[in-house]
């Protein structure tokens, strides 16, 4: 499983589907993380977390832990 923590600076990435429950999941697919989206890798903090990525057209940070959730082709 690939998942959107795993892809490259300036790789892009289609979401396949959202992993996780309740809370976590809703609050990921609020911000437009949603099946079917097109996600590009803007930039990776020097530790690795968090994760800068353009989806739906605006820029949206996210912890490497939520990134784990999505699942991506």
């Amino acid at each position: 499983m690939k998942t959107l923590g795993n892809v490259n600076v300036g790789g892009r990435a289609r979401v396949v589907k959202l992993h996780g429950e309740g809370a976590v999941r809703r609050r990921i697919m609020d911000m437009g993380v949603t099946k079917g989206a097109d996600v590009y890798i803007r930039k990776v903090a020097p530790l690795g977390d968090p994760i800068e990525i353009m989806v739906r057209g605006y820029e949206l940070t996210v912890r490497k832990s939520d990134a784990a959730m999505i699942e991506v082709q």
